[in-house]
C-alpha cells in the first residue's frame, strides 16, 4: 500500500548486511551521506530446459467450497515501519489468537535489496504452522516509493539481465515442493511502485514494441510473462501466480487503468485487489470498503471470466475521527461473508502500524491486538463463523 508519510519523514530502505549477495557503496555530498545498493552479480545460473524435470502431481490451493471464503493476514512485522519481509511465527500467532481463527496464507514480501535467494527459512516455518506461504516478489534495489528503481529495471527483467537470479530463485521454489502463492508487480496501477508504468515509459506509443499500446503498461506485461515463464521452465510449477491491483488507478489515466497491465489467463491464476479505507488519522475521507469494492470488483471480473478474486489486502486505521475502525471492518467483513462479490473466494486484513509525523496522535494503527472492539468484530464474523476458513484445501 501507498505510504506517503513515511517516505517523507523516515528513510524507508534498510541496508542489506551480507556481504555475500550486495556491497554498500557510500557516497558523501556536501549535505549528507546516502547508502546505495549494487547489485552483487547473479547468483545462478539457469539450467538447460531439456535437463529439467518437471514435476508431477503438483498440489495447488483450491477454490474453498461454495459460500465459503479463505481468511489470510498479512501479520505485522517485528518493527512497525517495517518493510513487510520480517513476519515471524509469533507474529502469526499473535494476530491469529486475537482473530479466534488461524490464518489460510501468510503473505510476506521478498524484497531484492535484502536477499535476491529464495526465502527457503521463512517459507519452511509458514508451511510447518500450517499456512501458505504467499510471497511478494518484490524485485527493487530499496523499499523507497515514488521513485526511478535504478537497478531492477521493468526493461532489465525483460532483458533477461536477472535471469541467473531467477532460475536460482525457481530452483530452490521447485525443491521446496509445497504450494506457493506468487505474486510480482503489487499494486501495479499504482504509481508508488516503480513497475508502474508512470516510471517505465507512461502513456508513450513510441518507445517500446506495439505502437499502438502505451509503453508503461505493455513494458510490464512482457516483465511479468518473462518472469513466469523463466520459473516455469525450471520447473518451478508449484507456483500460483497472482495479478495483483490497488483499487484506484494513480494516476488516473486511461493508459494507467488496470486492465492495460494484465499479461494474459495464461500468466495468472488468482486475480488480487488492496481495498483500503482511511490509512492515516489525518486523511480528510472516511470511504467504505463497499464502495471502493463494488466498481473494482466488476472490472476484475470481466478481466478473466474464471480466475478467483481474492482481497490480497484490506483495512483501515485506528483514531479518525470521521469513523469507527471495528464498523468500517464490520461492515467490509459482512458484505464479503454475505457473498456480495459471487466470485470472491478469500480475504487477507493488513495488520501493521507505523508513525507519519513526530504525533503519536497521527499513528497508522490496523493492529488488530489493538482494538479490542475490532478484535471483537473479527471473533465474531471470522472467528466463530465455519464457512470462514483458516486452513487451505489443496488440489
Amino acid at each position: 500500500m501507498i505510504r506517503i508519510s513515511k517516505l517523507t519523514n523516515r528513510i524507508l530502505y534498510i541496508l542489506s548486511i551480507s556481504l555475500s549477495l550486495a556491497f554498500i557503496i557510500n557516497c558523501d555530498d556536501e549535505t549528507d551521506e546516502e547508502a546505495v545498493y549494487v547489485y552483487p552479480g547473479p547468483i545462478g545460473h539457469c539450467l538447460p530446459e531439456d535437463s529439467v524435470s518437471m514435476p508431477i502431481d503438483v498440489q495447488m490451493v483450491s477454490i474453498p467450497p461454495d459460500g465459503s471464503l479463505y481468511h489470510a493476514a498479512f501479520p505485522g512485522g517485528t518493527e512497525e515501519w517495517g518493510e513487510e519481509d520480517d513476519v515471524t511465527l509469533n507474529d502469526v500467532q499473535a494476530y491469529e489468537s486475537s482473530a479466534g481463527k488461524s490464518i489460510a496464507w501468510v503473505y510476506f514480501s521478498h524484497n531484492w535489496f535484502r536477499d535476491l535467494a529464495f526465502p527457503t527459512e521463512t517459507v519452511n516455518w509458514i508451511r510447518s504452522s500450517g499456512s501458505v506461504p504467499f510471497i511478494r516478489l518484490m524485485l527493487r534495489s530499496s523499499a523507497e516509493q515514488f521513485i526511478d528503481e535504478p537497478t531492477f529495471t521493468i526493461q532489465k527483467i525483460v532483458d533477461g539481465e536477472f535471469d541467473g537470479d531467477l532460475c536460482a530463485w525457481a530452483q530452490s521454489a521447485k525443491e521446496y515442493g509445497d504450494p506457493l502463492i506468487v505474486e510480482f508487480g503489487t499494486e501495479v496501477n499504482g504509481e508508488w511502485f516503480s513497475w508502474n508504468g508512470s516510471w517505465n515509459g507512461g502513456g508513450k506509443l513510441d518507445g517500446y514494441g506495439n505502437p499502438t499500446l502505451a509503453d508503461g503498461p505493455e513494458r510490464f506485461v512482457d516483465a511479468y510473462r518473462h518472469i513466469i515463464s523463466t520459473l516455469r521452465a525450471q520447473g518451478a510449477m508449484n507456483i500460483q501466480w497472482v495479478f495483483h491491483v490497488d483499487s484506484e488507478d494513480i494516476p488516473e489515466e486511461d493508459w494507467n487503468r488496470f486492465e492495460n497491465y494484465y499479461p494474459g489467463d495464461n500468466w495468472v491464476d488468482w486475480l488480487g485487489v488492496s481495498v483500503y479505507g482511511a490509512a492515516e488519522p489525518s486523511d480528510d475521507e472516511w470511504p467504505s470498503f463497499r464502495e471502493k469494492m463494488d466498481p473494482i470488483y466488476d472490472r476484475l471480473a470481466a478481466l478473466n471470466n474464471s480466475a478467483p478474486i481474492v482481497v490480497l489486502e484490506f483495512g483501515v486505521t485506528d483514531g479518525h475521527s470521521f469513523g469507527n475502525q471495528a464498523q468500517w471492518a464490520e461492515e467490509a467483513l459482512t458484505d464479503m461473508l454475505e457473498l456480495r462479490w459471487p466470485r470472491l473466494t478469500g480475504f487477507s486484513w493488513w495488520n501493521e502500524g507505523w508513525e507519519n509525523d513526530d504525533n503519536p496522535e497521527h499513528d497508522t494503527d490496523m493492529w488488530i491486538q489493538h482494538n479490542h472492539e475490532l478484535e471483537v468484530v473479527f471473533q465474531e464474523l471470522v472467528g466463530n463463523n465455519e464457512n470462514v476458513l483458516g486452513q487451505a484445501i489443496f488440489k
